[in-house]
């Protein structure tokens, strides 16, 4: 970099992020998979970086040096430094449970399949953990107590979650609804969103167009929206007030909901406990 200070992953990622619109298609491509892969950014080579990606290692080098590296191995030292800066012991053992699970072992018992999904899940949970965004998650919160009415937008995977959100938030005394495509319905209860109202959005790449066609009119009709997704550099992220970030990685090519679940629940728990301080009005905490 041309700083002499060597900057830290987040560093990075903000920066990839806030240049995402100028990059060429091929670089989107780099930028995606570094963010969503940080930790494998730092142990594996070009050659597996590129490959990952889908082009070719001088498309690589080409978007470290965008960045203002010398090249991938520059790049690639704040990524090795960030891993090391963790509970290392911890921290790789998810690291090769993962590359076990993702290499789609064969011949596995019923328990294995069962002890490696959870173990995937565990994974997710800890990568939640240490990468959660303490400012984001405020704000998020901060919305959600100043606001009257909360719409949640989810559908496909996404729904159960978004269900589960609508439940907990119906415990305080919110007015709650939850936008579903139960009659091709969603133009029409967009038109119910008025300026300072609270929409949450959750999905994921390939992003729901539904979730997102509602996302964005809420915006234009002056709600707040916070998105639970994937990626700061995805479309929704892009529209989004907060965005809260989870990564739920596929074990044995199924994605669980435990990450993105508990980032729910933990979302509700905060908002009901804030509300519960400053003037009661959280009911009960969601069975």
């Amino acid at each position: 970099m041309s700083s002499d200070r060597q900057p830290d992953v987040d560093a990075v990622i903000a920066r990839i992020a806030g240049e995402f619109d100028a990059l060429s298609k091929q670089q989107k491509l780099i930028a995606r998979y570094v963010e969503q892969h940080r930790d494998r950014i730092g142990l594996d080579g070009i050659l597996e970086l590129a490959a990952h990606c889908g082009v070719q290692p001088s498309a690589v080098v080409r978007f470290a040096k965008r960045l203002g590296f010398s090249g991938f191995s520059q790049m690639q030292a704040v990524f090795r430094d960030g891993i090391s800066r963790q509970i290392a012991p911890a921290r790789s053992y998810h690291l090769r449970l993962r590359e076990v699970i993702e290499g789609g072992a064969k011949d596995l018992s019923s328990v294995e399949i069962a002890q490696g999904f959870l173990t995937g899940s565990m994974a997710a949970m800890q990568e939640l953990r240490d990468g959660l965004d303490a400012g984001e998650f405020e704000r998020a919160v901060r919305r959600l107590v100043e606001t009257d009415q909360v719409w949640v937008v989810g559908v496909r995977r996404s729904f159960p979650v978004a269900s589960y959100l609508t439940y907990a938030l119906q415990h305080t005394d919110k007015r709650v609804g939850l936008v579903s495509s139960l009659g091709a319905m969603q133009q029409e209860q967009v038109r119910s969103v008025r300026p300072g109202d609270v929409v949450i959005a959750v999905s994921f790449a390939p992003y729901a167009p539904e979730s997102l066609a509602f996302a964005e009119l809420a915006v234009q009709r002056g709600a707040k929206l916070i998105a639970i997704t994937d990626s700061r550099m995805g479309e929704l992220a892009r529209l989004a007030d907060s965005c809260l970030l989870v990564q739920d990685h596929a074990t044995f090519g199924f994605r669980a909901l435990s990450g993105t679940m508990g980032l729910a629940q933990s979302l509700f728990l905060a908002v009901a406990y804030r509300l519960e301080l400053t003037h009661g009005g959280a009911s009960a905490a969601a069975p």
